[in-house]
């Protein structure tokens, strides 16, 4: 920009370089034009943005999270084509984002209701109805973030190898599967940061073996709402059968009618489902005697 008083040029920070060690929000994220959509790539991929104009050649940090919102191109999410597709955005940006989630705005009477009243209390209160839990400040949430900022855990060697057995296992899933979104060294490092992400929350100066399951969890939950085509009959199907099912594909696959728990546990995870989840199927097929378990809960046995 040229100043006012001096005339001279001079910069002027946009939204990514002011939102330095914070957060940038991007609303009609499909709806920037060719530049911006250039200069972003450059700040997803180095945290950095590059200038060269009007005799200014610089480079401003711009350390930033970007947290976007896109709309389909035609108005309505088309399920038989791509995100790249419906959003008419490039895959090497798409592929940038650690985490992609679907919303569909499905008729729901229970959801459409709770809206509507929400609402109608804004619109003749002026001002959101009172919430049903304590919300923390926002001074408590800063400090709480710029705490765990300054921790820096490191993963130990099991854990390396866990998560390079896991990568390894969606590359083979995408080569099987027409479905599989595309998985890139950059999904490796998407479940990395995210696996620190989850340590440093809890202050941690090392990485669990929890972090890394919600890690991949979160991954696997992003990916089934973009490519599961039938999401209502998906959420109406009883988790517990699922669940036997990886457990019975489990047993097939070791040729054994014993397997250990931890390994279930780990599977169901990498598959979106709850440790809870797995205790009532177990529960469940126990009182119908088709499992049985050891008296330390550690090892599941088909009954004979």
């Amino acid at each position: 920009l040229r100043d006012e008083v001096t005339k001279d040029l001079v910069l002027e920070g946009g939204a990514l370089v002011l939102a330095d060690n914070g957060i940038c929000c991007i609303d009609e994220f499909d709806k920037m034009d060719e530049n911006d959509r250039t200069s972003i790539h450059e700040v997803m991929e180095q945290q950095t943005v590059s200038i060269a104009k009007g005799g200014i050649t610089t480079t401003l940090n711009a350390r930033t999270a970007v947290l976007a919102a896109a709309n389909p191109v035609y108005g309505r999410y088309n399920r038989r084509m791509s995100p790249e597709d419906n959003i008419n955005l490039p895959a090497a940006l798409f592929s940038r984002f650690d985490l992609m989630f679907l919303i569909l705005d499905e008729p729901d009477p229970d959801n459409d209701m709770a809206l509507a009243r929400h609402v109608a209390y804004v619109h003749r209160n002026l001002e959101p109805p009172p919430a049903a839990f304590d919300a923390f400040s926002a001074d408590f949430m800063r400090g709480y973030i710029s705490a765990a900022r300054r921790v820096t855990p490191v993963m130990t060697a099991d854990l390396v190898q866990m998560v390079s057995e896991i990568y390894v296992e969606m590359r083979k899933a995408y080569r099987t599967s027409r479905n599989q979104t595309f998985t890139s060294p950059r999904t490796l490092l998407s479940m990395l940061r995210l696996a620190l992400a989850l340590a440093r929350l809890r202050f941690s100066p090392t990485v669990s073996r929890h972090d890394v399951e919600e890690a991949v969890r979160l991954m696997r939950a992003c990916r089934s709402s973009i490519e599961n085509v039938d999401l209502p009959d998906q959420r109406s199907r009883d988790p517990n059968d699922d669940i036997f099912h990886i457990i019975r594909d489990h047993a097939e696959k070791l040729n054994t009618e014993t397997v250990l728990y931890k390994e279930i546990l780990a599977l169901a995870l990498q598959r979106n489902f709850t440790e809870e989840q797995v205790k009532a199927c177990l529960k469940e097929y126990t009182q119908l005697n088709i499992f049985s378990l050891s008296s330390d809960g550690a090892r599941i046995k088909f009954a004979n």
